[in-house]
């Protein structure tokens, strides 16, 4: 059963004006990229009443305080008082930061996500973790505040490009493989493009759901949903720092086939698992191209990760299809060999 701060919508103009009338707010402002201001703001436009639209650039290269300075700036020049909300409109990197601006200004505002990529809907948009990063470190400042409401609507994926579809996409393969064998073996089963998306972002929206309302701090369970983020994470963080971006579904899916490969090598996941695993990612994502330096520079990144203590690594590593152990210790020597691996791989 879903929290009641998650509605699952086919009609979101009358949901969200249903829930802003119920509130009875002082202000509403909407923070929105240029690409979701054209593809989706005027869906909603109508359902809102009076209302300031924030606009910021959009990409994971924006997600800093600079960019969360204009945001406080603009909320502080439509003198926004605590009695406003703040609704959200786009993709994980606007929901983390307009968050974590909502849940800062004048020590906290309403505000409520309204997800338009399947990364958002699948993950960023559930849970509460709010945040930016600093200094090319991912998601490195931030807070846990949960949204009043989180309105999923499936209408918004179709006006995705294919990239971005597919990068959201990761995270839902990290879901199955976590916590659902069952459902692996179904995705498996078909390619990226006859994917079911509806039973795909309910099935994942239900789990992450399920784990970050027994676990909202990350203290034990919660920490499952690193998977793949550790090894990944550190890959994104470098590359975006050398101007070589990827996308973050794609930082994931080499994260999981080289915490995969750990986990192979302590077998703690079977050969044939593993192959099974690291062969249908790269039929989804191909690879990410990688050099000796580049790997060098991931695996010291991996030092600053949040989910370290007492300067060891620590990370999710899979225990068969279907299940995973956090807290796994790995040491610098292991993230080189498993990213070596990745780089050997032929598609």
């Amino acid at each position: 059963m879903l929290p009641d701060n998650i509605l699952f919508s086919a009609d979101p103009t009358n949901d969200l004006l249903a829930i802003l009338q119920k509130k009875k707010y002082s202000q509403v402002a909407v923070l929105t990229d240029e690409n979701c201001r054209r593809h989706c703001y005027p869906l909603l436009e109508r359902a809102l009443p009076p209302h300031q639209v924030i606009e910021v650039k959009s990409g994971e290269e924006q997600k800093n305080l600079d960019t969360c300075t204009y945001i406080w700036q603009a909320m502080t020049e439509q003198a926004l008082d605590r009695h406003a909300v703040l609704i959200v409109l786009g993709g994980g990197v606007l929901g983390d930061m307009g968050g974590f601006c909502a849940a800062t200004y004048k020590r906290g505002i309403d505000f409520i996500l309204v997800p338009t990529t399947l990364l958002a809907q699948v993950d960023a948009s559930i849970g509460g973790k709010l945040g930016v990063d600093f200094q090319h470190l991912k998601n490195h400042i931030g807070v846990f505040q949960v949204p009043v409401m989180t309105l999923l609507y499936s209408g918004f994926l179709k006006t995705l490009p294919t990239a971005e579809l597919r990068s959201g996409y990761a995270e839902v393969i990290k879901h199955t493989l976590i916590s659902d064998r069952a459902m692996w073996n179904v995705i498996v089963r078909n390619s990226f493009t006859d994917q079911d998306w509806n039973t795909l972002v309910r099935h994942s929206v239900a789990f992450k759901a399920r784990v970050t309302t027994e676990d909202p701090t990350e203290k034990g369970l919660r920490k499952i949903l690193n998977a793949g983020h550790t090894i990944g994470h550190a890959v994104e963080s470098y590359l975006l720092g050398s101007n070589r971006r990827i996308l973050h579904g794609e930082a994931v899916a080499l994260g999981l086939i080289a915490e995969g490969y750990i986990a192979e090598v302590r077998g703690m996941l079977s050969t044939t698992d593993f192959q099974q695993l690291y062969r249908y990612i790269l039929s989804v994502y191909g690879k990410v191209a990688l050099m000796e330096e580049d790997i060098e520079a991931a695996t010291t990144l991996t030092l600053q990760d949040k989910k370290n203590k007492a300067n060891k690594i620590l990370c999710v590593l899979q225990e068969g299809i279907g299940n995973a152990r956090w807290d796994c210790e790995i040491s610098p020597e292991a993230v080189k060999e498993a990213l070596r691996f990745y780089r050997s791989l032929q598609i």
